[in-house]
């Protein structure tokens, strides 16, 4: 590395962001990456660790140490050229990926780790903003036909990888924009919507063909965002195109069955934070779900249940409380038994800063309420005897609620769209298929393959993008016996 003592001599730095107060206001982003001198001493921070178990915990495996040094001595252009070489979107990922390359960083056993994350940040935005992201058309088409079903990063990733590489693509997308649930599942205050539009753009420059408000397939739930216009089956695509690849999120959320779930007033995740973002980009919502002025109770304490708590109090909500299912875990990890894995500890996000009352080990046991509507939340404190999870006698408590958010995670794709296909399915609902061996990707459908939450269920953005690409070079393979694409 450029700078041998560079972990001994600095800190780890986080970026600057803008007051929770001010950012309260509006929804955009309000992180700042580092400038050209803090991304360098960020940079000098990586420790030539011999063994980068970096380049391992990150799902696309990322060269983290290479484009680190080449931040350090000042090799933008280099920099993102290598990240671009594994990552085709580090601009999302570099905002809203809970990066577990850092967790795996040998510089995290005893210190804090490399701000990957941070530097990852910084050299795709210095990319975008110097002009270096351009369009990749290919040199030579092949003639082949590839529909990509499903928008959101998975479908990205390998609709650009096979585009680039010479075959007419046409990804279809059921919402109105493209992104899944990049586009309306995560608030625009964490990433805005403009970095997907550029990508899009390069994308067309490419040669993809993008065709949004179609639905493939049909008896779509209700419960789930759809804003497609038209529809178009399985077979249809089988017979007009060369190859068909199955990339829709789990979009499937996972419900809360207790007395008083039909309540007016109780609402999975993605009704709430679908619209919003839809409002966001200058569309009009009708019967748009509000939090203003209400006392707010979001289910579930993950980064949905956070976004939820984050757009909650951008409302206005009188007050949000969120609580979660399983103990409060420590403040800090135990690293010597847990690195270089994904570490349990307590994780604040910047929503929570923003205020918010947090509660562990609570189960709810019923909903509450008068004319329809939901007025209180009953719950109970649990704890774990004998592997099993038991109520606390005498631990009942209830608590006003106006609007209930339930975000529990998402059991499974839509089962409508893999029975359309007539794909097999693992014992999780996912379109069974394997990611090694011969005909990996490929599922019991003939030229019809699967990645991204479709084939592992619910996951990363970052694991999306790498089965993206990595199912990109089995099509290609699959219809010119061979691939030059990067696995």
């Amino acid at each position: 590395m450029g700078k041998i003592t560079g972990f001994m001599e600095y800190q780890r730095l986080k970026e600057a962001s803008e007051e929770p107060q001010k950012r309260l206001k509006h929804y955009k982003e309000f992180t700042v990456h580092l400038s050209d001198a803090e991304a360098k001493i960020q940079g000098a921070r990586c420790m030539d660790c011999g063994i980068p178990f970096c380049n391992n915990g990150c799902p696309v495996n990322n060269i983290i140490p290479d484009w680190n040094d080449l931040v350090y001595t000042g090799n933008y252009k280099q920099a993102l050229d290598t990240l671009h070489s594994t990552n085709n979107f580090p601009e999302f990922t570099g905002r809203i990926c809970p990066a577990p390359c850092e967790a795996a960083c040998t510089l995290g056993i005893n210190e804090d780790p490399v701000g990957i994350k941070s530097i990852e940040h910084f050299i795709i935005d210095k990319g975008w903003e110097s002009g270096w992201v351009v369009p990749q058309p290919p040199a030579v088409k092949t003639g082949k036909k590839i529909a990509v079903v499903g928008g959101g990063p998975a479908g990205m990733a390998a609709a650009q990888q096979l585009a680039r590489v010479g075959h007419d693509v046409t990804l279809f997308e059921k919402n109105d924009r493209i992104g899944g649930l990049l586009r309306y599942g995560i608030p625009d205050f964490k990433m805005e919507k403009s970095h997907i539009d550029l990508r899009v753009k390069q994308m067309e420059a490419e040669g993809v063909t993008f065709r949004t408000g179609v639905l493939v397939g049909k008896d779509f739930p209700a419960n789930i965002l759809n804003w497609s216009k038209e529809t178009i089956s399985p077979d249809q695509l089988k017979k007009d195109f060369d190859a068909v690849v199955i990339t829709g999120g789990a979009e499937q959320p996972r419900d809360l069955p207790v007395p008083g779930r039909e309540l007016k007033g109780v609402h999975f995740a993605m009704e709430f934070l679908g619209p919003q973002n839809k409002v966001n980009a200058g569309d009009k919502v009708k019967d748009q779900i509000m939090a203003t002025g209400k006392h707010v109770i979001v289910i579930g304490g993950g980064d949905t249940g956070s976004d939820c708590v984050g757009t909650s109090n951008r409302h206005g909500a009188a007050s949000v409380t969120q609580f979660e299912l399983l103990p409060q875990p420590p403040e800090e990890e135990n690293k010597p038994l847990v690195w270089p894995y994904w570490p349990t500890k307590l994780r604040t996000s910047t929503s929570h800063e923003e205020g918010c009352e947090r509660d562990w080990a609570v189960a709810t046991k019923r909903l509450e309420g008068k004319n329809g509507k939901v007025e209180k939340l009953i719950a109970a404190r649990v704890e774990w005897k004998d592997g099993k999870m038991v109520e606390v006698p005498d631990s009942e408590f209830e608590l006003k609620a106006d609007l209930v958010l339930l975000a529990m995670g998402f059991v499974s794709p839509v089962q409508s769209v893999l029975d359309a296909f007539g794909v097999d399915k693992d014992q999780r609902g996912n379109a069974k298929a394997t990611t090694d061996g011969e005909g990996c990707y490929r599922t019991s459908v003939d030229k019809v393959f699967a990645a991204g939450d479709m084939r592992r269920g619910q996951s990363l953005v970052v694991w999306a993008i790498r089965e993206g690409r990595q199912c990109a070079r089995e099509v290609d393979a699959f219809l010119m016996g061979e691939s030059l694409l990067p696995r």
